[in-house]
Formats: C-alpha cells, sequence, structure tokens
C-alpha cells in the first residue's frame, strides 16, 4: 500500500490537472477521499469522471452528478461507446488555464474503474495499456491526446481492505475465478439490482420478483437457467457465476 500512496503523491505533484475515474454504478464505493483531499491540499484541479455511465440509468446518473459536482467538475464517460470524450477534453483545458505549453493530466482511480480505457477514448487510439485483468498497468506511462494534452497512466489505488472480497467482486477486480465466495457476491449483486433497478433483472432474467428475498430470486434465476442437480434441485453456485458473469461483464444495469 506504501507503493501506491508514494505513486498517487508523484502523479498528484507532476500533474496540473488530476481526473478521479469512478464507476458510475458505485460513485460512492469508488471514490477515495484520501486521493482527494491530497489533491485539495496540493491545490490541483481535479475533475471527476463518471466511468460506466452506459450501465446505469439516467435517473442514477443524474442523481450523482448533482452530488458530485459540489465536489469537483463531473462529466460522464462511457469508454465503451466514446460517450464524453469531447466535454472531457474541454473541462480538461478550461480548469487547466494553460497556454504556453502541454497540459499534464494524471488519471486516478481503483482497479477496474475503467482509467486506460478513458484515456484511450479521449486520444482515439490504444495507446495506453488495457486488460480486462485489475492491476494491469504497472508503472506511469505518458501518453499524448493532442490538443495539448498529455495523460500520466497509472496502477489503481486500492484503499479498500483486500479481504472484502464482496466489493472486489461487485467491482469486477476478481472474477468467479478467484471469488471464495461466489454465491455470496452473487447475493450482493442481486440485493443492489433489486433495490435500485428491479425491472431490469426481471426483464433480463424473465422472472417476475415480490417479496422475495435475493437468496429465493436466485433461485429462480437458477430454475429460469435450467440449472438444475440430478434430483431437480437448483444448482446454486451455477446460478451464482451466471449472475457475477453477467453483472461484470455489463450484462446487468442499475
Amino acid at each position: 500500500m506504501t507503493s501506491y500512496k508514494l505513486m498517487v503523491k508523484g502523479v498528484i505533484k507532476k500533474a496540473d490537472v488530476l481526473l478521479e475515474v469512478i464507476d458510475a454504478r458505485f460513485p460512492d464505493e469508488t471514490r477515495n477521499s484520501e486521493v482527494e483531499r491530497n489533491m485539495v491540499r496540493a491545490k490541483k484541479p481535479f475533475i471527476i469522471v463518471l466511468n460506466k455511465c452506459d450501465l446505469v440509468s439516467n435517473e442514477k446518473l443524474e442523481k450523482s452528478k448533482s452530488i458530485l459536482s459540489k465536489i469537483a467538475p463531473t462529466v460522464f464517460m462511457s469508454s465503451k461507446d466514446k460517450n464524453g470524450t469531447t466535454m472531457l477534453r474541454h473541462k480538461i483545458q478550461e480548469v487547466a488555464s494553460i497556454k504556453d505549453r502541454d497540459i499534464l493530466v494524471g488519471a486516478l482511480g481503483y482497479p477496474n474503474t475503467g482509467k486506460s480505457s478513458v484515456i484511450n477514448s479521449v486520444t482515439g487510439k490504444n495507446k495506453a495499456s488495457t486488460s480486462s485483468i485489475s492491476g494491469h498497468t504497472r508503472g506511469l506511462q505518458l501518453v499524448g491526446a493532442g490538443s495539448r494534452i498529455m495523460f500520466i497512466d497509472t496502477p489503481g489505488v486500492i484503499p479498500f481492505d483486500e479481504h472484502d472480497e464482496y466489493i472486489q467482486g461487485l467491482l469486477g477486480v476478481k472474477d468467479t475465478t478467484h471469488l471464495k465466495d461466489p454465491l455470496g457476491v452473487a447475493l450482493k449483486i442481486i440485493e443492489k439490482i433489486c433495490a435500485e433497478n428491479k425491472p431490469a433483472l426481471e426483464a433480463f432474467y424473465h422472472v417476475t420478483i415480490e417479496a422475495q428475498n435475493s437468496y429465493d430470486v436466485l433461485e429462480m434465476i437458477g430454475i429460469q437457467c435450467n440449472f438444475l442437480k440430478k434430483k431437480g434441485e437448483v444448482d446454486e453456485m451455477r446460478a451464482a457465476v451466471r449472475v457475477v458473469n453477467d453483472w461484470q461483464r455489463g450484462q446487468l444495469v442499475i
């Protein structure tokens, strides 16, 4: 953790503008208050980038933006379909107020929030190294984006407890092959979607959810997917893996 903190402090010191890239599905969970305080103390302007906005309803996006905009300028991004890239470029130039040289931009955030993908969306090319495996970006990289913008791409910051695999499963930091309790993670996903966008879950799995708890919903999904054991019992682990995989691949929205 110490090496991450030193890296972050170095990026904050070098950058003219900083991006805090957060997952639009989990704005609270993927913000880093310590990093934000460091940016404010260094008197560096920063922009909050709500990435993966294509996986979130407009209502949730607007609610998140109304809260986050009080902290820093906030931009919606979908690196999947390149939405928000022009707005982010303009916002970087606006807050930097630098005329005589390139603007150095530091990109910070959790693993799997899509920092490298955001950079690639702005540059229009795969200049920043990306991977579906979290933590793929190992060291600092300078990435030219044109329009006098130069990105500093960095590894992800991991402020949450490394043993809390529920949040790591929700964020896609660990996939089902590395989760010790995929069933527990699947139940957390079902709980979250039922609370925020139950119709999306019902439509995706063709189920009707009334007063059932998350485990009952998982069993309904297992039946609908025909994940049954020899005696007709639901194979809850297969159903759990399916839910986690669908979530991490962006098939489920909230």
